[in-house]
This record gives structure tokens, C-alpha cells and sequence, in this order.
């Protein structure tokens, strides 16, 4: 099941007050109507750290916004032959720096790569002719 936003500071201090109050994590849950391993994270927080405020998380923080995202798969739809730089430059015009690189990964994410498509040799006219005879029905060999 996919992850859902944070509890307000409201809710997270109910949980406590009632845990405070003597409650179990079931019936806590059953009457806030949140999942019981989140009454007991929420309840592990308030014990450890003594506040609901959202503390920081390890690694970088993203620079690429799911709307900048969105807005940089349109471009490449529009235009698919689109460079990296452009792109860089396109999102720079929205206030959003990243890298060539940063947009390169995320484009390989979404399903978008840069590949050129193989050079194929044009038919002569012998593989032509080979090719009419196979598709009326006869064999060529």
C-alpha cells in the first residue's frame, strides 16, 4: 500500500494524549480511524524526540519537482529530438537549476532515452525484386 502524507500536529497529539491517557495502540486506532503501526511510530516519536514536527531525513533533498518533471516529458513529447541543454535551459526559464545529468536520469526514469535508431543499406533493386516475388506467393529459392 502506497505511503500517505503526514498527520497534522493535531492528530498526532490526540494519539499521544490518549496513549497518556491509558489507551492501547488498537483502541487508539479504531477511534482515530489511523493504522495502528502509526499510532505507534507516532507514540515511539513523541517518547524519543518530545515533538511532532517533521525532522529531517537522511540523503540529498530532490531538486527535480514532480511538476518540473511533468513539464520537461512535454517538452520531449512535443519535440523528441530535444537536447539535454535545452531542456536545462527551458527549466532554468521556470527557476529550476539542475544539471544535464539530472535530466538525463530523469528522462531514463520516466522511459524516455537517447538512442538513435540503427542505420539500415537502402535495397538494391535485386533484394527488391527477391522481396516482390516472396510476398505474391512464390518462393525465391
Amino acid at each position: 500500500m502506497p505511503r500517505r502524507k503526514e498527520l497534522s500536529e493535531d492528530l498526532q497529539s490526540r494519539i499521544v494524549d490518549l496513549h497518556e491517557a491509558g489507551k492501547g495502540y488498537k483502541s487508539i486506532s479504531k477511534s482515530l480511524d489511523v493504522h495502528v503501526s502509526t499510532v505507534r511510530q507516532t507514540v515511539y516519536k513523541w517518547r524519543k524526540f518530545s515533538t511532532f514536527a517533521t525532522l529531517p531525513r537522511r540523503g540529498r533533498p530532490v531538486k527535480m519537482t514532480a511538476r518540473a518533471q511533468r513539464r520537461m516529458l512535454n517538452e520531449v513529447k512535443k519535440n523528441p529530438r530535444v537536447s539535454a541543454k535545452d531542456l536545462q535551459k527551458s527549466l532554468a526559464h521556470a527557476n529550476i537549476f539542475v544539471d544535464t545529468s539530472t535530466i538525463r536520469k530523469t528522462l531514463n526514469k520516466n522511459g524516455v532515452h537517447g538512442r538513435t535508431s540503427r542505420r539500415k543499406p537502402l535495397l538494391s533493386k535485386k533484394n527488391i525484386a527477391a522481396h516482390r516475388l516472396s510476398t505474391n506467393g512464390e518462393s525465391s529459392a
